[in-house]
């Protein structure tokens, strides 16, 4: 065990970031920690429930999930907002690419804000009732939200139904967690069931038997669960997404686990048990080469600001966000056009006589220029220009009367019942 710290009165959450970690107790205790040395940079108390705690862009503001509403603090402390629009939130997340932080309230409503802006962007009514389970998946971000019915819904915030709406489990979802790859998700119901599931065909790689209460995907892909006082490890050793135990660790006797994150770029897993929170190694779970463009924990404050300028103007807009985002920047398939209304037809027909009528005809020699025969000629014009909407006309008459004769001999009726069918038409005439 790396570092641990106890506190009897709460339930500690750890939220891991390069360079910050943000602890928060279920009794308004609230604390960053500088991940490098584990030295508390900031620490007070709100005196009221502390459900969830996030980061936002940066290690300075983050956002807490507080008894009644959903604030957002400083580095130093400091309350900046109170968004009472989201109500009272059960879990938060925050999708760094676009600048929107995601939150789920106990009424079952789904809201995306822009925190640049401060436009809300969505508020969805998900219809399957309170949820306690949320997740974005890093590769799309979509979020997921797990269902006391075992079901999973995926929600984008430009649209007002779900992406996909599968049946997981046969019992409440107690947890869920993304690979880093985006293609695997990993799911725990109270059907005492871990299932790992390929996204790209819905379909269920794998079962193993648990009830677990957290899980969390390491960036190499192990997968730690956690379930009353007992951590394990699970890899995928032979690259074929067949899951293996690999490590197990048993906190303190009496000690609930209720929150597993493993920190970025360190062989190191984050416990958040009932008495505190903890840490310990796993070794192989980091990635061991950071790229300093993408996250470096050894950035200067002119670097962080720097980075905050270039994720601001490469901020995505909330429509690219969808189940396949490979799709951004090909060529849509060409449709086929569709065919135009009764309305646009007519409206085309009159276009087209009006022009005709307004055509000029030439002056012509004596005797050639009579004006029964300047009438004959506009009336030539004008049903020439109404010949190809009949012709139009006449063929879709057609294909309609052929269809229907189609109908009539494929729903034809056997003989023994024919008898009966002639009595009711003639009873209609």
């Amino acid at each position: 065990m790396i570092l641990s710290y106890q506190s009897l009165d709460h339930t500690l959450l750890t939220l891991p970031q390069v360079v910050s970690m943000a602890v928060a107790g279920r009794k308004g205790h609230l604390a960053i920690i500088d991940a490098k040395n584990m030295g508390l940079i900031k620490e007070f108390q709100v005196r009221e429930t502390v459900r969830d705690v996030v980061f936002l862009h940066n290690e300075l503001f983050f956002a807490a999930a507080q008894k009644k509403y959903l604030y957002i603090y400083n580095c130093d402390g400091t309350e900046l907002h109170c968004m009472k629009e989201h109500g009272v939130v059960l879990k938060l997340q925050f999708l760094k690419n676009h600048f929107l932080l995601a939150s789920i309230n106990k009424f079952g409503q789904l809201h995306y804000q822009d925190v640049t802006t401060g436009v809300m962007v969505a508020n969805y009514q998900t219809g399957l009732g309170r949820s306690d389970v949320m997740q974005v998946n890093p590769f799309n971000g979509v979020v997921a939200l797990g269902h006391s019915s075992g079901t999973i819904s995926m929600w984008k915030p430009t649209s007002a139904a779900p992406l996909v709406k599968m049946l997981c489990h046969h019992g409440p979802v107690s947890s869920l967690a993304f690979h880093s790859n985006g293609c695997l998700m990993a799911t725990a119901g109270r059907d005492k069931k871990i299932k790992l599931w390929d996204l790209r065909k819905f379909e269920v790689v794998q079962t193993l038997p648990g009830q677990e209460k957290a899980m969390d995907f390491s960036q190499k892909g192990l997968l730690a669960t956690g379930t009353g006082s007992f951590v394990q490890i699970l890899g995928d050793f032979s690259g074929s997404q067949s899951y293996n135990r690999y490590m197990t660790h048993s906190m303190a006797k009496g000690y609930q686990v209720h929150k597993l994150l493993f920190r970025p770029y360190e062989d190191v897993l984050g416990i958040g048990q009932s008495m505190g929170w903890s840490s310990i190694l796993i070794p192989g779970s980091g990635e061991p080469n950071f790229d300093s463009w993408v996250a470096n924990p050894f950035e200067t404050s002119k670097q962080r600001r720097e980075k905050e300028v270039r994720s601001l103007l490469d901020k995505l807009p909330p429509e690219t966000i969808m189940l396949d985002p490979s799709k951004i920047g090909t060529v849509r398939p060409t449709w086929k056009k569709e065919k135009p209304s009764k309305q646009e037809i007519e409206v085309e027909k009159e276009a087209a006589i009006a022009s005709a009528k307004s055509i000029t005809l030439k002056k012509k020699t004596k005797g050639r220029n009579k004006p029964s025969k300047r009438d004959r000629k506009k009336q030539e014009i004008v049903e020439r220009a109404k010949r190809p909407f009949l012709e139009q006309q006449m063929e879709e008459e057609g294909s309609s009367k052929k269809k229907r004769q189609m109908m009539g001999q494929q729903t034809e009726l056997p003989k023994s019942l024919q008898r009966f069918a002639r009595k009711k038409t003639e009873e209609r005439l």
